[in-house]
């Protein structure tokens, strides 16, 4: 017998994929306005995840220098450092750097990208050519 939910939480384990609660958190913080509370955060979360579960990713986030924090109350309010097409940027270079073969690595990445973004990485690539001739460089 399985247990209710157990897909949406990481399987037949119960446990979440590692790196999810912090996934959701940052998509909360990016999708807002303005910093948010823990508590705000918690309402925007699916699940009945803990307050203090919330509160210790949050700050698990500001420790890496994910997330800046202001006065807020008795507490903080949240906000994310970069956006989130900065931020996914700056994992996949990370990654990018951690391959021992660039060019295979960035053959394979290339290979496997929709018609769609093949088109708009050429689009990007060419106004970056652009860019630098007009720089003179």
């Amino acid at each position: 017998m399985r247990k209710p939910n157990s897909e949406e939480s990481g399987g037949a384990t119960g446990r979440r994929a590692r790196g999810e609660l912090e996934s959701g958190v940052l998509a909360a913080l990016w999708a807002a306005d303005e910093p948010l509370t823990a508590r705000h955060v918690q309402e925007r979360l699916p699940g009945d995840l803990a307050y203090t579960t919330v509160l210790t990713i949050l700050s698990r986030l500001h420790d890496k220098g994910m997330l800046v924090r202001h006065p807020a109350g008795r507490g903080y309010a949240y906000a994310p450092v970069r956006d989130e097409a900065s931020d996914t940027a700056v994992r996949m270079h990370s990654l990018l750097e951690r391959g021992s073969d660039r060019e295979a690595v960035l053959t394979r990445f290339v290979s496997e990208l929709s018609q769609e973004d093949e088109q708009l990485l050429h689009r990007l690539l060419g106004e970056q050519d652009a860019g630098r001739s007009d720089d003179g460089q």
